[in-house]
């Protein structure tokens, strides 16, 4: 590699300014996606990667693209995709079938006489890919073909898939072939040696650059099995780049696949369930709980939700917190080991080109070899504004369903530093005492927020806000993290701290209410801007001052009309954008979009208000959008085009899925919808006006963990529409009070 001047560096990484754009790719919107663990790998629906063109598909791990390439061919020829099923997220099947295709020998074999079933399977423990190819021969008459794999691999880094940094830093060697096994070969520039090993039960008969081939001879209803492996491997300085894969000869993918299922058996028994009489909703849900089962992913000795495949498979503050929030009423453990990592995470310096500040909660962590070299300010970046809000936001909520202080105890020093963060003149850059954003960073983002693309924040003729900027939902959080944690400095026997937080939160309310509020326009604002002008739009971001409880009830009510109003709710959900204001933009990623999570939040803001109503609308329309998508999995964002217009949502072409906090959207709602108010402390569960979505009649919940015990609880409707909770099940010492006002 080249050696670059600091001139060039310096350029190179001004050039990392990222924005939140989500990827300059082609589309992904059909992609089969599988993940185990930290291996992801997206396909077309023939299970093939394009060898050629731009693309995001590929085989990656630890943020680095090992496969880019990699198809199947019979007698030169490309199978057709019959079907692809890939339900469970860590395997899939693929039905495959030749087309009408000229043989070597010159006959012409007809369509679908051959059949492919192409099973693989993701062990994430092993960073191996498993698969069994059988080829049957359905044709009345032997078949005597070539069955070729071809393979490419260049190890880009996540950043250059997405054209955000296309060149390389270290040296590609040629692959090689030993015994009939191909590998590929990388020695980054960041000392890790990066390779690819594909090893086939049976020794290819012919091997060609970077394709193997095999001769298949069936009689009439013969069938051949080939599998293979495909090993990823890591490793330091001049020692070989892994310890050989698995043997494959003699490989039962059937039993990977066993090893890898008791796993993930074991993991989902320590959850809650779900079950209605709607068999719609239950699809919706189990999928939602499926794609965060797919999104868990391992760092050190912990589990955190990966914000989403393929763009942001790694620790996110924001999103991996808002994700173990929806979660917390079912699986509570992932909350503590999100913690605990952010934690560890927690600046403790100033470092400006990582938009770092003693006591920030971080943004965004990267781990290959553009962080690695730093070529990139993700090493951890902290250019996030509400991360170190929903970090102590999480933490209090935490505390509720558990009923404990150890958590608060364990994490006390980072707690304080929160805190100080938040009242610091670092996070208050000159916005009438708002927690605002400002970054110093030349290749951080512009906006720090959760709409952080670089044109998401306008103001109302639909100019791009000028920095500093202080958002709506962020001084929200801001006043619901100092009244939770509040709440558990006075249960640790420190009331003049609890004291002090409270007043600060009542005194940043009567602010809030007085500097964002646009009487005209029945909404908050979207934020204050340089200066302290108000961004007069309105937006979905208001709607989470109803979910943080900041907002006054007369205007939380008129709040929610907004939001419900023609030119927010498009039918499938609320908009980020209303389509009236000027820059508005139904395709566009934040001004106009419909994020799940987004409308998730709200639902449980307008529970809160007793807006009971908008919030089952809100409801259905997310779940009716996720009926039309493939699986019933719903996608990071859809467009906002209008439910009349279109009989299913629009697709975002390159929005993640799965994605973690749209998997966790459904399951939060009708956690919100149950009226679930956990009361830990007092080993109590309240049931506060539950309602029921219109589809469903009849819910149940089973292993919801309150405090140290388990309760099962059956909710059904009456004629008229009031809902009756049966306690079915009480496993320790809670109570369970049901208020139907």
């Amino acid at each position: 590699m080249a050696e670059r001047s600091p001139g060039e560096r310096q350029e190179r990484k001004e050039r990392v300014l990222t924005q939140g754009t989500s990827s300059m790719a082609q589309s992904i919107a059909d992609a089969i996606v599988l993940k185990q663990g930290g291996v992801f790998l997206l396909t077309e629906q023939s299970g093939a990667i394009p060898l050629r063109g731009a693309h995001g598909f590929g085989l990656y791990y630890h943020d680095c693209r090992f496969l880019n390439g990699y198809t199947i061919e019979l007698d030169g020829a490309r199978p057709e995709a019959l079907a692809a099923t890939a339900e469970a997220g860590h395997t899939g099947v693929f039905q495959l079938a030749n087309p009408r295709t000229r043989m070597r020998d010159g006959h012409i074999m007809s369509q679908h006489e051959v059949g492919l079933r192409w099973e693989r399977v993701i062990d994430g423990d092993a960073t191996a890919v498993y698969e069994d190819i059988t080829v049957h021969n359905h044709a009345r008459s032997a078949v005597d073909l070539e069955l070729t794999f071809t393979f490419r691999a260049e190890f880009e880094d996540v950043y250059a898939v997405r054209g955000l940094l296309p060149e390389a830093l270290g040296e590609l060697r040629a692959p090689t072939w030993d015994a009939g096994e191909l590998r590929f070969t990388y020695d980054g520039a960041d000392d890790l040696q990066r390779a690819v090993t594909i090893r086939w039960g049976l020794r290819p008969d012919a091997t060609d650059g970077t394709s193997a081939r095999f001769r298949v001879r069936l009689p009439p209803g013969g069938s051949q099995q080939i599998p293979l492996v495909i090993t990823l491997s890591e490793s330091s300085g001049a020692a070989p780049a892994a310890e050989r894969a698995p043997a494959s000869s003699g490989v039962d993918v059937a039993a990977v696949k066993r090893r890898v299922d008791e796993r993930i058996a074991a993991q989902a028994a320590e959850q809650a369930s779900v079950e209605t009489d709607s068999l719609l909703v239950n699809r919706v849900l189990s999928r939602s709980f499926d794609d965060l089962r797919v999104l868990r992913t391992p760092l050190d000795h912990d589990v955190f939700f990966a914000a989403g495949v393929p763009w942001f498979t790694t620790l996110f503050g924001r999103d991996s917190l808002i994700t173990a929030l929806e979660v917390l009423p079912y699986r509570r453990a992932v909350a503590v080991d999100t913690l605990r990592l952010l934690a560890q995470f927690q600046a403790r310096e100033r470092d400006p080109w990582r938009d770092e500040q003693p006591g920030k909660i971080l943004h965004e962590l990267r781990v290959g070899e553009l962080a690695r070299v730093g070529e990139i300010p993700q090493t951890p970046y902290y250019g996030t504004v509400d991360a170190t809000a929903l970090f102590l936001i999480l933490l209090a909520r935490h505390a509720a369903w558990a009923g404990r202080l150890d958590v608060f105890r364990e994490l006390r020093g980072n707690v304080d530093a929160a805190l100080a963060w938040l009242s610091s003149p670092d996070a208050h850059p000159d916005i009438d005492g708002y927690l605002a954003y400002d970054s110093t960073s030349t290749s951080g983002l512009v906006n720090q927020g959760w709409k952080d693309s670089g044109d998401a924040i306008v103001d109302e003729e639909g100019r791009i806000a000028a920095p500093p900027i202080a958002l709506v939902e962020v001084q929200a959080y801001v006043y619901l993290a100092k009244s939770g944690i509040a709440d558990l400095f006075e249960r640790a026997g420190e009331p003049e701290t609890a004291a002090r937080l409270r007043r600060e939160a009542a005194d940043l309310q009567q602010r809030f209410e007085r500097d964002f509020w646009l009487p005209e326009r029945g909404i908050y604002a979207l934020a204050l801007m340089d200066g302290g002008r108000r961004a007069a739009v309105c937006s979905s971001n208001a709607g989470h001052a109803l979910w943080a409880g900041i907002a006054e009830p007369s205007r939380a009510r008129r709040c929610a009309e907004r939001l419900m109003s023609e030119s927010m709710y498009s039918g499938w959900g609320i908009r980020t954008l209303a389509a009236d204001e000027k820059a508005y933009n139904p395709m566009s990623y934040h001004r106009g979009t419909v994020w799940p999570h987004d409308n998730a939040l709200i639902v449980a803001g307008l529970r809160r208000y007793g807006l009971d109503r908008e919030a089952r609308t809100v409801f259905g329309g997310i779940v009716s959008a996720a009926m039309r998508y493939r699986m019933h999995r719903l996608p990071e964002l859809f467009c906002g085009f209008p439910r009349a217009e279109h009989g299913a949502p629009v697709r975002y072409p390159v929005a993640c899925h799965p994605q973690a906090w749209a998997a966790g959207a459904v399951p939060y709602m009708l956690a919100s919808l149950l009226g679930l108010e956990p009361e830990g402390f007092d080993r109590r569960l309240r049931v506060v006006r539950p309602i029921l979505p219109r589809l469903v009649r009849r819910a149940t919940v089973r292993g919801l963990a309150v405090a140290d015990g388990r309760v099962d609880l059956e909710f059904r409707r009456r004629r008229g529409g009031a809902v009756d909770v049966d306690v079915l099940r009480v496993e320790g010492d809670v109570d369970v009070v049901v208020e139907e006002r």
